[in-house]
């Protein structure tokens, strides 16, 4: 894809990676709307940088994804990329008295959100390239977010086969899969030892330079290459039996 003079949308766009993906893509010559559930954290980052387009928009919610998608249509019918970035993580016990509501947002914010709004924009046609970021956990959980380790695993299988089927119309497909970095995602100070954002960001940026369409870091890049047995030897070592 090309890195400049493109319109895109960002989900979740305001903080942590996509914050990181904005102010990255805005830098290389870049038109960005972000759209999040809280609106002032969305004035904040424009008042940052005042070229940023914002859109409060709850993407939990169906009647919200379909009407940015048509205030998109109808005032932004240029844009050519979607990036799904809008995620939660949620730390769970199985026998945790929220657990099924809680489980039920990671669902429809990190599968059926994503899902629908692809459905929806590939009708535009400008677009002409999906980014979903997904996770190294994709290829192996860690049990403390169960059902985020599986959600990003769907949406992993699903970009495999989105980008076959949306080949014919000439639309590319990239998986951007992140490790662990420090940001706020499943809570404040969880991620405090990761990696920063802005290095994952440089990272991804020049591997899409080459052209590539699945872009790794750290430990996403090892998860990534990795054999069944190393999986599986690695979820043995994050999960010791008496932990």
């Amino acid at each position: 894809m090309q890195l400049s003079g493109n319109k895109i949308l960002i989900t979740g766009g305001a903080s942590g990676i996509g914050l990181g993906l904005t102010e990255r893509f805005i830098k290389e010559g870049n038109t960005v709307i972000i759209c999040g559930r809280r609106e002032s954290v969305l004035k904040e980052v424009h008042s940052k940088h005042p070229t940023v387009i914002i859109k409060t928009c709850d993407l939990s919610e169906d009647a919200d994804r379909e009407a940015l998608f048509e205030w998109i249509k109808s005032s932004h019918p240029d844009l050519n990329i979607l990036v799904n970035n809008a995620g939660v993580q949620n730390w769970l016990k199985i026998d945790d008295p929220d657990f099924m509501e809680r489980t039920k947002t990671e669902i429809v914010t990190n599968i059926e959100a994503p899902l629908h709004l692809i459905n929806l924009f590939i009708q535009l046609p400008a677009l002409k390239t999906i980014i979903n970021v997904t996770s190294g956990l994709s290829f192996a959980p860690f049990a403390k977010v169960p059902v985020y380790s599986a959600t990003k695993a769907f949406f992993h299988s699903f970009t495999w086969s989105l980008r076959y089927l949306l080949k014919p119309k000439g639309i590319e497909v990239i998986e951007m899969i992140p490790p662990a970095l420090n940001t706020d995602l499943g809570g404040k100070g969880l991620h405090d030892h990761a990696p920063p954002v802005s290095d994952f960001v440089d990272s991804v940026f020049e591997q899409m330079k080459e052209g590539k369409d699945e872009l790794t870091f750290g430990f996403s890049e090892t998860r990534s290459k990795a054999s069944a047995e190393e999986l599986k030897a690695g979820f043995r070592q994050m999960h010791p039996e008496n932990a």
